[in-house]
Protein backbone atom coordinates (compact mmCIF):
# COMPACT_ATOMS: atom_id res chain seq x y z
CA UNK A 1 0.00 0.00 0.00
CA UNK A 2 1.27 3.78 -0.81
CA UNK A 3 2.42 5.70 1.59
CA UNK A 4 -0.50 8.30 1.41
CA UNK A 5 -2.75 5.03 1.93
CA UNK A 6 -1.37 4.16 4.88
CA UNK A 7 -2.05 7.65 6.11
CA UNK A 8 -5.46 7.78 5.45
CA UNK A 9 -5.85 4.25 6.90
CA UNK A 10 -4.09 5.19 10.32
CA UNK A 11 -6.66 7.96 10.40
CA UNK A 12 -9.62 5.69 10.06
CA UNK A 13 -8.15 3.78 12.41
CA UNK A 14 -7.87 6.23 15.17
CA UNK A 15 -11.60 7.01 14.03
CA UNK A 16 -12.95 3.56 14.84
CA UNK A 17 -10.88 3.42 18.20
CA UNK A 18 -12.46 6.99 19.36
CA UNK A 19 -16.00 5.71 18.71
CA UNK A 20 -15.43 2.08 20.30
CA UNK A 21 -16.31 3.02 23.49
CA UNK A 22 -19.86 4.54 21.84
CA UNK A 23 -21.14 1.26 21.20
CA UNK A 24 -21.01 2.31 17.48
CA UNK A 25 -20.58 0.01 15.09
CA UNK A 26 -19.81 1.79 12.25
CA UNK A 27 -19.80 5.88 11.19
CA UNK A 28 -21.13 7.58 8.11
CA UNK A 29 -18.85 10.53 6.85
CA UNK A 30 -20.50 13.58 4.89
CA UNK A 31 -18.49 16.35 5.39
CA UNK A 32 -16.46 16.61 2.67
CA UNK A 33 -13.14 18.07 4.71
CA UNK A 34 -13.10 14.91 6.62
CA UNK A 35 -14.29 12.73 3.78
CA UNK A 36 -10.66 14.05 2.57
CA UNK A 37 -8.85 13.79 5.78
CA UNK A 38 -10.04 10.11 5.84
CA UNK A 39 -9.99 8.88 2.05
CA UNK A 40 -7.99 11.27 0.15
CA UNK A 41 -10.85 11.90 -1.67
CA UNK A 42 -11.00 15.61 -3.05
CA UNK A 43 -14.07 16.28 -5.56
CA UNK A 44 -16.91 18.24 -4.22
CA UNK A 45 -19.58 15.22 -3.56
CA UNK A 46 -18.68 12.21 -1.66
CA UNK A 47 -19.10 9.97 0.82
CA UNK A 48 -17.75 7.25 3.61
CA UNK A 49 -18.73 4.53 5.40
CA UNK A 50 -16.60 2.67 8.49
CA UNK A 51 -17.33 0.01 9.91
CA UNK A 52 -15.57 -0.69 13.35
CA UNK A 53 -13.33 -3.53 11.73
CA UNK A 54 -12.00 -1.41 9.71
CA UNK A 55 -13.92 -2.11 6.30
CA UNK A 56 -14.97 0.87 4.57
CA UNK A 57 -16.83 2.19 1.36
CA UNK A 58 -17.10 4.93 -0.16
CA UNK A 59 -19.66 6.99 -2.72
CA UNK A 60 -20.05 9.41 -5.42
CA UNK A 61 -20.95 10.62 -8.14
CA UNK A 62 -20.80 10.02 -12.25
CA UNK A 63 -18.33 13.25 -12.60
CA UNK A 64 -15.89 11.58 -10.32
CA UNK A 65 -15.41 7.97 -11.46
CA UNK A 66 -11.89 8.32 -12.83
CA UNK A 67 -11.30 10.85 -9.48
CA UNK A 68 -12.03 8.50 -6.77
CA UNK A 69 -10.18 5.66 -8.59
CA UNK A 70 -7.44 7.56 -8.99
CA UNK A 71 -6.96 9.05 -5.00
CA UNK A 72 -8.82 6.25 -3.93
CA UNK A 73 -7.63 3.18 -4.76
CA UNK A 74 -7.74 1.08 -1.87
CA UNK A 75 -12.06 1.57 -1.53
CA UNK A 76 -14.55 0.39 -3.09
CA UNK A 77 -16.54 3.13 -4.60
CA UNK A 78 -19.97 3.27 -5.30
CA UNK A 79 -21.92 6.00 -7.47
CA UNK A 80 -24.90 7.68 -6.43
CA UNK A 81 -25.83 11.73 -6.44
CA UNK A 82 -26.96 11.77 -2.59
CA UNK A 83 -24.13 9.94 -0.88
CA UNK A 84 -25.32 9.34 2.28
CA UNK A 85 -28.73 7.85 1.64
CA UNK A 86 -26.82 5.79 -1.27
CA UNK A 87 -24.54 3.99 1.51
CA UNK A 88 -27.29 3.48 3.75
CA UNK A 89 -29.41 1.67 1.38
CA UNK A 90 -26.31 -1.09 1.27
CA UNK A 91 -26.21 -1.77 4.93
CA UNK A 92 -27.68 -4.77 6.69
CA UNK A 93 -28.60 -4.16 10.98
CA UNK A 94 -28.77 -4.69 13.36
CA UNK A 95 -26.28 -1.59 13.75
CA UNK A 96 -25.25 1.90 15.66
CA UNK A 97 -24.10 4.08 13.07
CA UNK A 98 -23.02 7.27 13.93
CA UNK A 99 -23.40 10.80 11.89
CA UNK A 100 -22.01 13.85 11.80
CA UNK A 101 -24.45 16.22 13.78
CA UNK A 102 -22.59 19.40 13.15
CA UNK A 103 -22.87 18.68 9.38
CA UNK A 104 -26.35 17.45 8.34
CA UNK A 105 -29.19 18.91 8.12
CA UNK A 106 -32.59 19.03 9.76
CA UNK A 107 -33.56 17.73 5.75
CA UNK A 108 -30.73 15.50 5.72
CA UNK A 109 -31.74 13.68 8.47
CA UNK A 110 -34.63 12.91 7.49
CA UNK A 111 -33.56 11.72 4.18
CA UNK A 112 -30.84 9.35 6.47
CA UNK A 113 -33.27 8.03 8.05
CA UNK A 114 -35.99 7.34 4.95
CA UNK A 115 -32.84 5.60 3.50
CA UNK A 116 -31.60 3.45 6.63
CA UNK A 117 -33.32 -0.24 7.20
CA UNK A 118 -35.45 -0.63 10.07
CA UNK A 119 -32.77 -2.06 12.30
CA UNK A 120 -30.16 0.65 11.72
CA UNK A 121 -30.10 3.14 14.38
CA UNK A 122 -28.59 6.49 13.74
CA UNK A 123 -26.42 8.41 16.40
CA UNK A 124 -25.36 11.48 16.45
CA UNK A 125 -21.68 12.43 17.33
CA UNK A 126 -19.97 15.42 17.45
CA UNK A 127 -16.18 16.84 17.41
CA UNK A 128 -14.53 13.22 17.13
CA UNK A 129 -12.61 13.76 13.92
CA UNK A 130 -11.77 17.46 14.60
CA UNK A 131 -10.34 16.24 17.77
CA UNK A 132 -8.00 13.99 15.72
CA UNK A 133 -7.58 16.22 13.40
CA UNK A 134 -5.66 18.48 16.07
CA UNK A 135 -1.89 16.93 15.80
CA UNK A 136 -1.09 17.21 12.21
CA UNK A 137 1.17 14.46 10.78
CA UNK A 138 4.82 14.95 9.13
CA UNK A 139 2.81 15.88 5.33
CA UNK A 140 0.15 17.67 6.67
CA UNK A 141 2.64 19.90 8.10
CA UNK A 142 4.94 20.12 4.98
CA UNK A 143 2.14 21.28 2.83
CA UNK A 144 0.98 23.29 5.41
CA UNK A 145 4.59 25.31 5.34
CA UNK A 146 4.63 24.87 1.43
CA UNK A 147 1.27 27.45 0.81
CA UNK A 148 2.03 29.67 3.60
CA UNK A 149 6.06 30.01 1.49
CA UNK A 150 3.64 30.70 -1.74
CA UNK A 151 1.79 33.49 0.02
CA UNK A 152 4.49 34.99 1.72
CA UNK A 153 6.29 35.33 -1.66
CA UNK A 154 3.49 36.90 -3.30
CA UNK A 155 2.97 39.43 -0.76
CA UNK A 156 6.87 40.13 -0.88
CA UNK A 157 6.17 40.33 -4.60
CA UNK A 158 2.94 42.76 -4.11
CA UNK A 159 5.53 44.94 -1.62
CA UNK A 160 8.35 44.83 -3.91
CA UNK A 161 5.98 45.81 -7.05
CA UNK A 162 5.48 49.03 -5.69
CA UNK A 163 1.42 47.51 -6.00
CA UNK A 164 -0.02 49.05 -2.35
CA UNK A 165 0.62 53.14 -2.88
CA UNK A 166 -1.80 56.11 -2.61
CA UNK A 167 -4.47 56.25 -5.10
CA UNK A 168 -4.75 52.57 -5.93
CA UNK A 169 -7.79 50.70 -4.43
CA UNK A 170 -8.79 48.40 -2.20
CA UNK A 171 -9.73 45.87 -4.64
CA UNK A 172 -7.18 46.62 -7.11
CA UNK A 173 -4.54 45.75 -4.30
CA UNK A 174 -6.79 42.43 -3.44
CA UNK A 175 -7.11 41.36 -7.02
CA UNK A 176 -2.61 42.27 -7.67
CA UNK A 177 -1.81 39.50 -4.41
CA UNK A 178 -4.13 36.93 -5.32
CA UNK A 179 -3.33 36.74 -8.89
CA UNK A 180 0.50 36.49 -7.81
CA UNK A 181 -0.65 33.52 -5.62
CA UNK A 182 -2.98 31.97 -8.36
CA UNK A 183 1.01 32.33 -10.64
CA UNK A 184 3.17 30.86 -8.14
CA UNK A 185 0.76 27.99 -8.36
CA UNK A 186 -2.05 28.28 -5.79
CA UNK A 187 -5.26 26.53 -6.96
CA UNK A 188 -7.23 29.56 -4.63
CA UNK A 189 -7.85 31.83 -1.94
CA UNK A 190 -8.40 30.50 1.51
CA UNK A 191 -10.92 33.34 1.91
CA UNK A 192 -11.91 36.58 0.05
CA UNK A 193 -8.69 38.89 0.81
CA UNK A 194 -9.07 41.33 2.96
CA UNK A 195 -7.71 44.86 2.12
CA UNK A 196 -8.40 47.61 5.05
CA UNK A 197 -7.24 51.49 4.40
CA UNK A 198 -7.78 54.57 6.40
CA UNK A 199 -10.83 54.01 8.20
CA UNK A 200 -11.71 50.55 6.96
CA UNK A 201 -9.28 48.96 8.80
CA UNK A 202 -11.01 49.65 12.31
CA UNK A 203 -13.57 47.16 10.94
CA UNK A 204 -11.89 43.11 11.59
CA UNK A 205 -13.05 41.73 8.66
CA UNK A 206 -13.83 44.74 5.86
CA UNK A 207 -13.02 42.81 3.08
CA UNK A 208 -12.04 44.82 -0.23
CA UNK A 209 -13.79 48.10 -1.84
CA UNK A 210 -13.27 50.53 -4.29
CA UNK A 211 -11.98 53.28 -1.31
CA UNK A 212 -8.50 54.48 -2.90
CA UNK A 213 -5.24 54.80 -0.86
CA UNK A 214 -4.53 57.86 0.95
CA UNK A 215 -1.58 59.21 2.45
CA UNK A 216 -0.98 58.71 6.02
CA UNK A 217 -3.26 55.51 6.06
CA UNK A 218 -2.54 51.97 7.91
CA UNK A 219 -3.53 49.31 5.52
CA UNK A 220 -4.39 46.01 6.88
CA UNK A 221 -3.97 42.81 4.61
CA UNK A 222 -5.63 39.61 5.41
CA UNK A 223 -4.88 36.91 2.91
CA UNK A 224 -4.41 32.99 2.53
CA UNK A 225 -3.52 30.55 -0.25
CA UNK A 226 -4.90 27.15 -0.93
CA UNK A 227 -3.19 23.93 -2.76
CA UNK A 228 -3.69 20.68 -2.51
CA UNK A 229 -6.25 20.83 0.61
CA UNK A 230 -4.01 22.94 2.67
CA UNK A 231 -4.52 26.52 3.59
CA UNK A 232 -2.33 29.58 4.77
CA UNK A 233 -3.37 32.60 6.81
CA UNK A 234 -1.08 35.69 7.24
CA UNK A 235 -2.60 39.34 8.22
CA UNK A 236 0.21 42.51 7.59
CA UNK A 237 -0.57 45.86 8.42
CA UNK A 238 1.45 48.71 6.72
CA UNK A 239 1.28 52.67 6.49
CA UNK A 240 1.06 54.34 3.27
CA UNK A 241 2.92 57.67 3.57
CA UNK A 242 4.37 59.10 7.16
CA UNK A 243 1.68 57.88 9.94
CA UNK A 244 0.63 59.24 12.58
CA UNK A 245 1.71 59.15 16.60
CA UNK A 246 -2.04 57.43 17.00
CA UNK A 247 -1.28 54.77 14.16
CA UNK A 248 1.97 54.33 15.81
CA UNK A 249 0.71 53.54 18.95
CA UNK A 250 -1.54 50.83 18.24
CA UNK A 251 0.74 49.44 15.64
CA UNK A 252 3.49 49.20 18.74
CA UNK A 253 1.00 47.82 20.94
CA UNK A 254 -0.27 45.23 18.61
CA UNK A 255 3.56 43.84 17.74
CA UNK A 256 4.07 43.72 21.32
CA UNK A 257 1.07 41.38 22.31
CA UNK A 258 1.63 39.78 18.88
CA UNK A 259 5.53 38.79 19.98
CA UNK A 260 3.94 37.85 23.70
CA UNK A 261 1.74 35.24 22.59
CA UNK A 262 4.21 33.89 20.07
CA UNK A 263 6.27 33.06 23.22
CA UNK A 264 3.46 31.63 24.84
CA UNK A 265 2.47 29.37 22.15
CA UNK A 266 4.46 26.12 23.32
CA UNK A 267 3.49 22.53 24.41
CA UNK A 268 1.39 21.98 27.32
CA UNK A 269 0.27 26.06 27.68
CA UNK A 270 -3.19 26.34 28.07
CA UNK A 271 -5.44 28.14 25.37
CA UNK A 272 -6.50 30.65 27.46
CA UNK A 273 -3.24 31.45 28.73
CA UNK A 274 -2.26 31.74 25.02
CA UNK A 275 -5.06 34.65 24.41
CA UNK A 276 -4.31 36.36 28.05
CA UNK A 277 -0.49 36.57 26.50
CA UNK A 278 -1.99 39.16 23.91
CA UNK A 279 -5.29 40.22 25.72
CA UNK A 280 -3.01 41.93 28.72
CA UNK A 281 -0.63 43.57 26.73
CA UNK A 282 -3.73 45.69 24.68
CA UNK A 283 -5.82 45.87 27.98
CA UNK A 284 -2.49 47.65 30.48
CA UNK A 285 -2.62 49.68 27.20
CA UNK A 286 -5.85 50.75 27.29
CA UNK A 287 -7.50 49.75 24.30
CA UNK A 288 -8.90 46.31 25.66
CA UNK A 289 -12.48 47.12 24.59
CA UNK A 290 -11.08 47.53 20.50
CA UNK A 291 -9.43 44.13 20.65
CA UNK A 292 -12.73 42.02 19.52
CA UNK A 293 -11.93 39.16 18.49
CA UNK A 294 -9.91 36.03 19.86
CA UNK A 295 -6.10 35.58 19.61
CA UNK A 296 -6.04 32.50 16.95
CA UNK A 297 -7.16 29.49 15.59
CA UNK A 298 -5.45 26.29 13.96
CA UNK A 299 -5.17 26.27 10.51
CA UNK A 300 -4.55 22.71 7.94
CA UNK A 301 -7.55 21.33 5.54
CA UNK A 302 -9.95 24.16 6.99
CA UNK A 303 -8.55 27.46 7.38
CA UNK A 304 -10.38 27.97 10.34
CA UNK A 305 -10.21 25.08 12.76
CA UNK A 306 -8.92 23.96 16.37
CA UNK A 307 -7.89 24.87 18.67
CA UNK A 308 -8.80 28.32 19.54
CA UNK A 309 -7.13 30.23 21.41
CA UNK A 310 -9.91 32.42 23.13
CA UNK A 311 -10.91 33.98 26.62
CA UNK A 312 -13.07 30.92 26.27
CA UNK A 313 -10.51 28.85 25.15
CA UNK A 314 -10.14 25.08 26.73
CA UNK A 315 -7.26 22.64 26.62
CA UNK A 316 -3.44 22.88 25.72
CA UNK A 317 -1.11 22.83 23.20
CA UNK A 318 0.67 20.25 22.01
CA UNK A 319 3.70 19.36 19.49
CA UNK A 320 2.21 19.14 15.80
CA UNK A 321 -0.63 21.28 16.31
CA UNK A 322 -1.20 24.41 14.33
CA UNK A 323 -2.18 27.94 15.65
CA UNK A 324 -2.60 31.61 14.28
CA UNK A 325 -1.33 34.59 16.77
CA UNK A 326 -3.26 37.58 15.53
CA UNK A 327 -4.01 39.97 17.98
CA UNK A 328 -5.77 43.69 17.33
CA UNK A 329 -7.05 46.79 18.05
CA UNK A 330 -9.74 48.57 16.03
CA UNK A 331 -10.70 52.30 17.06
CA UNK A 332 -14.28 53.51 14.70
CA UNK A 333 -13.36 56.39 12.93
CA UNK A 334 -9.76 56.23 13.62
CA UNK A 335 -8.16 53.17 11.92
CA UNK A 336 -6.98 49.83 13.02
CA UNK A 337 -3.87 47.26 13.19
CA UNK A 338 -3.78 43.35 13.22
CA UNK A 339 -0.78 41.21 13.03
CA UNK A 340 -1.04 37.48 12.00
CA UNK A 341 1.08 35.06 12.48
CA UNK A 342 0.77 30.96 12.08
CA UNK A 343 2.70 28.58 13.56
CA UNK A 344 3.52 25.05 14.01
CA UNK A 345 3.95 23.96 18.11
CA UNK A 346 6.97 22.26 18.36
CA UNK A 347 8.83 20.75 21.49
CA UNK A 348 10.24 23.84 22.37
CA UNK A 349 9.85 27.41 20.75
CA UNK A 350 6.88 27.34 18.03
CA UNK A 351 7.56 27.57 14.30
CA UNK A 352 6.65 29.93 12.58
CA UNK A 353 5.37 29.51 8.81
CA UNK A 354 4.34 33.15 7.57
CA UNK A 355 8.16 34.83 7.16
CA UNK A 356 7.18 38.68 6.49
CA UNK A 357 8.69 40.79 8.00
CA UNK A 358 6.40 42.36 11.48
CA UNK A 359 8.36 45.13 11.79
CA UNK A 360 6.20 48.63 10.65
CA UNK A 361 7.25 49.54 6.74
CA UNK A 362 6.52 53.02 5.33
CA UNK A 363 5.43 52.39 2.15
Amino acid sequence: MALADTRFSNRRRKLAAELAGQRIDAVLITHLTHVRYLSGFSGSNGGLFLRKDLSAIMATDGRYTTQIAEEVPDLEAILGRAVGPELLKRVEGPLRVAFEADYVSVSQLEALKKAAPEDVVLVPISGVIEKIRLVKDPVELERLEQIAALANEALEGLVAAGEIAVGRTERQIAADLEYRMRQLGSERVSFDTIVASGPNSAKPHHGADDRALESGDLVTIDFGAHLRGFNSDCTRTFAVGEPNEFSREIYDVVLRAQLAGVKAAVPGAKLVDVDAACRDIIEEAGYGEYFVHSTGHGIGLDVHEGPSAAKTGTGELAEGMTLTIEPGIYVPGKGGVRIEDTLIITGGAPKIITAFPKELQIL
